[in-house]
């Protein structure tokens, strides 16, 4: 791959993390108020705001958000075709790009959640902005493991447990052929 195709790569890949950053947020229902999660409303602003216009939410699904997330994987897997040159196949096109969001969510997973726990060693019960809003992301993935696997020595290991079975489910999925992370 030559530079500009790394480039590119890299910033669209950014704008899939923030996008999907908003999606689950919104689903795990962060609060908004707080300045992380302003930030990443007023980034992605510009990009939901005229879908909103065209897609009204499904009950508590914001439609629009699903479709930017889907919309810039689908941009990102283009570009990655179109600098290795493939013939472009829309079945293979839209696999990838759902391949693509699959890898997006469970890296962001993997990451918040080894950020999450570092935070909760170093400053146990403190607050801080970033450290609400992984709880708001991480807790409703942790809380299952924490149902099944029992503090040790008042150590938590679901964090540990979390992160093997978001490893095991990324060997087992197809890599996506484009995929910057």
């Amino acid at each position: 791959m030559n530079l500009l195709a790394i480039i590119i790569g890299e910033l669209l890949s950014l704008v899939l993390f923030v996008v999907l950053m908003r999606l689950l947020l919104q689903l795990v229902r962060a609060d908004f108020r707080n300045p992380i999660c302003q930030a990443i409303v007023r980034l992605t602003n510009p990009i939901i705001i005229p879908l909103r216009r065209i897609l009204p939410p499904i009950r508590k699904l914001d439609t629009a958000t699903v479709v930017a997330v889907f919309i810039t994987a689908l941009i990102l897997v283009a570009v990655g075709f179109a600098f290795q040159a493939f013939p472009i196949n829309g079945l293979v096109w839209i696999v990838q790009a759902l391949l693509t969001v699959a890898y997006a969510i469970l890296w962001i997973y993997f990451w918040s959640i080894i950020v999450y726990a570092l935070l909760s060693l170093v400053a146990p019960g403190g607050y801080s902005p970033l450290q609400s809003v992984l709880a708001s992301l991480c807790e409703p993935v942790l809380g299952p493991f924490r149902r099944i696997i029992p503090p040790i020595a008042g150590i938590d290991l679901s964090p540990l447990w979390a992160c093997l079975a978001v490893q095991v489910i990324l060997y087992y999925l197809p890599r996506p052929l484009f995929f910057a992370w």
